[in-house]
């Protein structure tokens, strides 16, 4: 009887226990929370759109002159006259500046008179040599020593032309390192000559575009310094060669401006269109989710978000090319796809009348391209 009364006590406890976990196994005892449906989720949709698409490699690059030369004196002068400033038009061999000459001049010109006198003396015995009045050694004497007078009277001559600096290729004087009565040395630096026409961007690409690269491709730039639309060229030289160092290979792009508005100096953004699709299926950019190398979209079927596996190709002006996976009349979500789960429900909120095209431009272009931008 003892032993009984001794374990009434926890025989009550495990009854009680019991009875609270029957009470919290009741449906009725479930939170609040737990008993409601999940609400739809508001999303932006597009329909795909059928349009061109190009393959596009971007980068930057300075605009530089096709020729640049640094004119300098070949003798040593004060320069006595200007007759050039900086921004003049010059063609190959105008004069840009005088030196003075007067030295070089009188040693021309004595140079000259004991050039006219030897030749006298020369005719006198040529005479004498036909009728054997004088060896043939004293003769040859004569002739060498005429010879060199007269290439000292021509490098003299040289000299004193080079008193006047001329431009030694044609283009615009982009630089006046001279002022009047400065004595310049020889070799000292006195105008830069910059050739405008045409100008030349040199794009160093990445080894792995080598292929897709080639002459007469077309070519869009855009200059901020200008403010106005794309400027037009294409691809004049592919370098054959990889740069071991750098892992690049060098693309030449020539421009004409005959209006002068392009300078030299002034940083461009390439883009060169080295492939195109005709027809492709389209859907903006940011409709495409890229999880771990594989790309997907969401498309919206009875309301629900379902989870579509694609194969993307080309892109560019916001808007990706879809290869496989997807038709051309699935409605995607291009705004609330980011962390909805499969299967969930949406609430369509945008236009039934929106396209893909209509959100082309609220898309990033930028991270289209299939190549990335190179830097020089």
């Amino acid at each position: 009887m003892m032993n009984i009364r001794a374990a009434q006590p926890a025989l009550l406890a495990l009854l009680l226990l019991a009875a609270a976990c029957g009470q919290q196994d009741k449906p009725g005892n479930e939170s609040e929370s737990d008993g409601e449906d999940n609400p739809p989720v508001p999303v932006e949709t597009a329909m795909p759109v059928r349009g061109d698409v190009n393959a596009i490699f971007r980068g930057t690059a300075p605009i530089e002159a096709y020729a640049e030369a640094d004119v300098i004196a070949r003798v040593a002068g004060e320069v006595r006259e200007i007759l050039v400033e900086e921004g003049d038009e010059v063609n190959e061999g105008d004069v840009l500046a005088r030196l003075d000459g007067d030295r070089l001049r009188l040693e021309l010109e004595a140079t000259e008179a004991r050039l006219r006198k030897l030749e006298r003396d020369f005719q006198r015995n040529v005479d004498l040599n036909e009728k054997g009045l004088i060896s043939a050694g004293d003769f040859e004497k004569i002739k060498y020593e005429m010879e060199a007078l007269r290439a000292s009277r021509n490098l003299a001559a040289l000299e004193l032309g080079y008193t006047q600096i001329r431009a030694p290729i044609a283009g615009v004087v982009s630089r006046r390192y001279i002022k009047r009565g400065n004595t310049l040395a020889v070799d000292g630096p006195a105008f830069r000559i910059t050739s405008t026409d045409p100008l030349v961007i040199e794009l160093h690409v990445p080894e792995r575009e080598f292929a897709r690269l080639a002459p007469g491709q077309p070519v869009s730039l855009d200059i901020d310094a200008l403010r106005t639309g794309p400027v037009l060229a294409s691809v004049t030289r592919v370098s054959p060669v990889i740069d071991a160092e750098t892992g690049t290979f060098k693309v030449t792009i020539e421009l004409h401006d005959p209006e002068r508005h392009i300078k030299p100096g002034m940083f461009a953004r390439v883009s060169v269109v080295y492939d195109s699709r005709e027809n492709a299926l389209l859907v903006p950019r940011n409709a495409v989710i890229d999880d771990n190398g594989s790309t997907s979209v969401f498309v919206v079927e009875e309301n629900k978000a379902r989870r579509r596996p694609v194969e993307t190709g080309y892109g560019s002006d916001g808007m990706v090319e879809i290869l496989a996976g997807l038709d051309d009349g699935e409605r995607v979500i291009t705004v609330g796809q980011i962390g909805l789960k499969a299967d969930a429900l949406v609430t369509v909120i945008d236009d039934d009348q929106s396209d893909a095209s209509g959100l082309a431009d609220d898309a990033d272009g930028d991270n289209l391209e299939t190549a990335n931008a190179a830097t020089n």
